[in-house]
């Protein structure tokens, strides 16, 4: 009896560890997301309650299939996320390549490079706005100082400029992510390599395209797929700097989401909107684990 109570014993306590996270997880991430399924079902408006009761099946999503605004949204997002990441992974890889070289004081820039990723991305909207104001702004009054231009550049109000500005800003706060994980593939490469790549005659373009790039993009791939999560859900920035504006001209897909949920009411549309977004994010996700995949292969490491 005794043996029997010590064995239950022992199979119950990593249940009873686990069930506060498990109790946390199902109502803090679990019972949401069905909730938010649910009303993505209903023609649910915040200001007519009674409506969370009604159930239109996929309605809401076949409604979005026909709705310009969102499929406008959508195409930005795309293009949002693939500039993003393809700056951020040039830049992020020059920089680890120069860190990687240096002998005295590496350390003082690894931290340094640490700090733009620290800061919230609303403190980073708050200070490009400041930045690319038009009136106010240190960029304008920089560059007509210099005599580069002679009237102030509508940097957040012309479509295009807003654009190039809210990536900019992105860049600016994220671009340490890849230059942190690709320096870390650079230290843990082998020297053995590159050594017998030099002693066979290689230059430096022939050892970096063939040796080391191949080396660090599994590292490359990981943070392609942190960011494209962030990216996918940008909202903050987004939101400070520009509110979707002008005229929607920077509107992506969790600002039009926040404008059709709580300033016009509609949450089971922003939710059937939600939801594409997560697919999407997913989509993402799979893609350049398949590449990671891929990468890893080349390598010789396992899958």
């Amino acid at each position: 009896m005794l043996r029997y109570l010590r064995t239950r014993q022992a199979k119950l306590t990593p249940i009873l560890l686990l069930s506060p996270a498990l109790f946390t997880m199902l109502f803090v991430v679990a019972l949401p997301l069905l909730f938010s399924l649910y009303t993505s079902l209903t023609p649910y408006r915040l200001t007519r309650p009674e409506t969370i009761e009604t159930f239109i099946g996929l309605r809401n999503y076949i409604r979005l299939f026909s709705d310009p605004d969102f499929w406008s949204a959508f195409g930005r997002t795309i293009l949002f996320l693939a500039i993003a990441l393809n700056v951020e992974f040039l830049l992020g890889l020059g920089i680890a390549l120069l860190i990687n070289r240096i002998t005295w004081g590496q350390r003082t820039l690894r931290t340094i490079m640490m700090f733009p990723m620290m800061f919230s991305p609303i403190l980073v909207g708050f200070q490009f706005k400041f930045i690319f104001n038009d009136n106010i702004g240190i960029l304008n009054n920089a560059l007509q100082s210099l005599g580069i231009t002679d009237q102030a550049i509508p940097w957040l109000v012309d479509g295009k400029l807003a654009m190039f500005s809210i990536i900019f800003a992105e860049v600016w706060m994220s671009t340490s992510v890849f230059a942190i994980l690709l320096l870390a593939g650079l230290f843990a490469m082998p020297r053995d390599p590159l050594e017998a790549a030099k002693v066979d005659g290689c230059n430096s373009w022939q050892v970096f395209r063939h040796i080391t790039l191949p080396f660090i993009m599994p590292f490359a791939f990981i943070a392609m797929t942190i960011r494209s999560l962030d990216v996918a859900r940008a909202y903050d920035i987004v939101s400070v700097m520009t509110g979707g504006g002008p005229a929607g001209r920077t509107e992506l897909l969790w600002t039009l989401i926040a404008r059709t949920g709580y300033e016009n009411s509609r949450m089971g549309e922003a939710n059937a909107m939600a939801y594409i977004s997560t697919i999407l994010s997913i989509a993402f996700t799979y893609f350049f684990f398949t590449k990671l995949v891929a990468a890893r292969r080349y390598m010789g490491g396992a899958e």
